[in-house]
């Protein structure tokens, strides 16, 4: 089954849910254009969060997704809004949701884990999910360790449900590759970063429209590995770490510092953003990178073959 017709929508793109980020009139401005627009639950409480999809619902009929991060400590006090709310879909990330995993199922509740490499991917698709998004590394925000280009067909070929891929795709070339690889469809964060309905300050918007190829870089390491923008704040946080500093030392420039981004905090803020960063030249309205994401995929895959093809 194609993924547009799995998740009753007219384009087989995903709006990458950025934590914080990824609110209402985002979400809303995605569906609407055909996509599916994919809501934040980090910093949600219950109440917050049924409020939040009063807002989501009042904006749009289309179907649209919640992502869960499960290292939030409510997830358990998040999961009942879902099922009495009948969001379509769920996505997760940051663990494993089979504990959750059947009663979500039971609920007509569509499952999507994003995952990192193919043994996990495996296990998703052994428990049940709809469909997994195989991102790589190119991504922002946190990130595991294969790139879009080795992980995505590897995971094609391991897996029988849909395979979504992400990182690293923010153009009407990167999404034909991905199509060409046999993804389903893609998953995309960093391009959505500029919609003008997305609640980031105008600073952060611009740093992602100005990015080169070379602007983001890796802090972390193991599963703490986040890509961002490179700003003072992030060559700071490079340098302790090659000084082998104290944890905490570096823990007091890093907490927070997504909110501070979103603020616009210059000094203070993590810009998280992906590779793909380089290729986002403007600010735009949502439906309007829909369009034409979609629009240069097509000509994208006319054009790449009447070039190659006998």
């Amino acid at each position: 089954m194609a993924l547009t017709e799995l998740l009753n929508i007219k384009y087989p793109i995903i709006q990458g849910s950025m934590a914080a980020i990824s609110k209402h009139e985002l979400v809303a401005a995605v569906s609407n254009a055909g996509g599916l627009g994919v809501l934040t639950s980090v910093g949600f409480t219950p109440d917050s969060l049924r409020q939040e999809l009063g807002e989501l619902r009042y904006l749009t009929k289309k179907p649209f997704g919640v992502n869960l991060m499960l290292q939030q400590p409510n997830i358990n006090d998040l999961l009942p809004v879902l099922i009495t709310n009948h969001v379509p879909v769920v996505f997760t990330g940051a663990g494993t949701p089979a504990p959750f995993m059947d009663s979500l199922l039971n609920a007509g509740i569509k499952v999507i884990p994003v995952i990192p490499n193919v043994k996990i991917a495996q296990k998703m698709a052994e428990i049940g999910a709809t469909a997994v998004v195989a991102e790589g590394m190119e991504s922002g925000g946190h990130i595991g360790t294969e790139t879009t280009m080795t992980l995505v067909p590897q995971v094609v070929n391991a897996v029988d449900i849909p395979v979504i891929a992400g990182g690293g795709i923010a153009n009407g070339q990167t999404i034909a590759a991905a199509l060409a690889m046999g993804a389903a469809g893609v998953q995309m964060g960093t391009v959505f970063l500029a919609a003008e309905e997305t609640p980031i300050s105008d600073y952060y918007k611009k740093l992602i429209v100005a990015a080169k190829d070379t602007d983001t870089t890796v802090t972390g390491s193991g599963a703490n590995r986040v890509r961002s923008l490179k700003t003072p704040m992030i060559e700071k946080v490079l340098e302790l770490t090659q000084q082998h500093a104290e944890p905490e030392k570096i823990a007091a420039l890093t907490d927070h510092s997504l909110a501070k981004a979103i603020d616009g905090d210059v000094v203070n803020g993590s810009f998280m953003a992906g590779q793909i960063a380089g290729v986002v030249d403007a600010i735009k309205p949502a439906a309007q990178i829909v369009e034409e994401l979609w629009r240069d995929a097509m000509i994208e895959l006319t054009t790449t073959s009447r070039t190659w093809l006998p």
